[in-house]
């Protein structure tokens, strides 16, 4: 079977982190991960394509995404005509800032998005546009301690961006949900056990001694998502899960994860992600090699 191939960075246990500043005619890395955060930053990509976890986006000129440490990932030429790529990458330890340092009030914001970027982060081109002379300015900074500082500024700042949107599911990044509402989390927990069966919303509302109506209202507001919305993106990341790394076919994988209907599926797959299940694991195989 194809897996993702596993990089391993330059990083040793002295380093802060590792930057590359490069200019290039062509995307051509193939899809990876690694155990070290990665702050990703590319111009002049209009037409490119980027895949973090079983999120594809098209990108515009510019781009700038936040990735954690074992997520797959990787930027792709696609409809990219551009000779003059420029890329900013920067590679961090998960140890670098340390739990303690993360634990201070002060803190809250970074902790918040760097336990996020599990799941994968890209931020708008406003919040771009603010740290753009910063991208640069750690470039071109000599010294190392006061690139760590420029880094830490840079990470602090988008931390507080809300101009940002998630990129792989959770269910896709095999990462757990952090809902501070002990309801929520109960409905959270049954759901993931139940996925791939029927679940009704009766059966939910029970659960937590609600109604249905009061129990969809409460959802909606503690999540931001329907419970609706929620069940089918958790059935899509396992679907796209077993679309990247299994054998199985596209039917047997409709049914495995929870959906009653091909078309469905089908149709749904598409709506969310932007293409069917069939060109998302395309996609994900020549992005692949063996390892």
């Amino acid at each position: 079977m194809n897996k993702v191939i596993t990089e391993i960075t330059p990083l040793s246990s002295k380093d802060c982190f590792y930057l590359v500043d490069r200019y290039k005619e062509s995307f051509d890395y193939p899809l990876h991960r690694h155990a070290e955060f990665e702050l990703n930053f590319v111009e002049n990509c209009e037409g490119a394509r980027r895949l973090v976890g079983d999120s594809i986006e098209v990108l515009g000129n510019y781009d700038l995404a936040i990735v954690g440490g074992g997520l797959e990932h990787a930027w792709e030429q696609h409809e990219c005509t551009r000779k003059d790529i420029h890329e900013v990458t920067i590679q961090f330890s998960p140890d670098l800032l340390g739990d303690s340092l993360l634990a201070k009030n002060q803190m809250k914001s970074l902790e918040v998005m760097l336990e996020r970027s599990h799941n994968g982060i890209a931020f708008g081109v406003p919040a771009i546009m603010k740290l753009y002379s910063r991208l640069g300015e750690i470039t071109r900074i000599q010294s190392g301690f006061y690139r760590m500082l420029k880094l830490l500024e840079i990470l602090y700042e988008l931390s507080l961006e809300e101009n940002f949107h998630m990129l792989s599911s959770s269910s896709f990044a095999n990462v757990s949900t952090t809902s501070d509402s002990r309801r929520v989390r109960k409905v959270e927990e049954y759901i993931n056990r139940n996925y791939n069966k029927e679940i009704r919303l009766q059966s939910l509302a029970d659960l937590i001694g609600m109604t249905p109506t009061a129990f969809s209202r409460f959802f909606k507001l503690r999540t931001g998502r329907t419970i609706s919305d929620y069940i089918i993106d958790l059935r899509l990341g396992y679907a796209s899960r077993l679309l990247a790394d299994s054998t199985m076919s596209i039917v047997e994988i409709c049914y495995e994860c929870g959906f009653n209907n091909v078309s469905n599926f089908n149709r749904i797959f598409k709506r969310k992600k932007g293409c069917s299940p069939k060109v998302f694991r395309e996609n994900y195989r020549k992005n692949k090699i063996i390892v």
